[in-house]
């Protein structure tokens, strides 16, 4: 496998031209069966397992749940800003030095699958009751430099959940084959 193919196992994200009703249906529902998935993922693991990574130089399972929970409660954050303010500035995060700090590297993950427990039920509750126009508000990305649109970060979050549920695979089949 190409460093590409390990970063992206299930590839990069990519908006579609026309976001329908119908497309941010499924990706709300793919958000909110995320915290199950990844709470069934990790569930068996013990805490050494948990330290196992994808890849040389990735992250460790144990990072990739609490990078979920910080990543998503950021999102949350930023969708909450696009619906009551015009076109906020939003505050990017260093999500590698996150990483980094003890709680992600260390900390048992009970902690952020309970958090991502609760936060999803918040976001998809929000989410299903956002009147539709309102999935066109935007936010402005300093890093990226642009305004992105409500409905393509739902998208981005609904790949994201399963981007890193396939990190988690690849490195549970590695602690299988040692």
């Amino acid at each position: 496998m190409t460093i590409e193919q390990l970063q992206y196992p299930i590839g990069k994200f990519h908006v579609p031209d026309i976001i329908s009703m119908e497309i941010l249906s499924t990706w709300i529902e793919e958000i909110a069966a995320f915290p199950k998935q990844l709470s069934d993922e990790v569930s068996t693991l013990t805490e050494e397992q948990l330290d196992a990574t994808y890849r040389p130089g990735g992250w460790s399972i144990r990072q990739v749940v609490h990078h979920c929970a910080d990543s998503h409660m950021n999102s949350f954050i930023r969708i909450k800003l696009a619906l009551t303010e015009d076109t906020p500035t939003i505050k990017p995060y260093d999500e590698g030095k996150w990483a980094e700090l003890s709680d992600s590297s260390s900390m048992p993950i009970q902690a952020s699958l309970d958090l991502l427990q609760g936060l999803h039920a918040r976001w998809v509750v929000l989410l299903y009751l956002t009147d539709k126009v309102d999935f066109q508000r935007e936010f402005f990305h300093p890093e990226q430099g642009r305004n992105i649109r409500m409905n393509e970060v739902i998208g981005f979050y609904a790949w994201h959940g399963q981007h890193h549920l396939a990190h988690i695979r690849m490195a549970k089949r590695g602690l299988i084959s040692k």
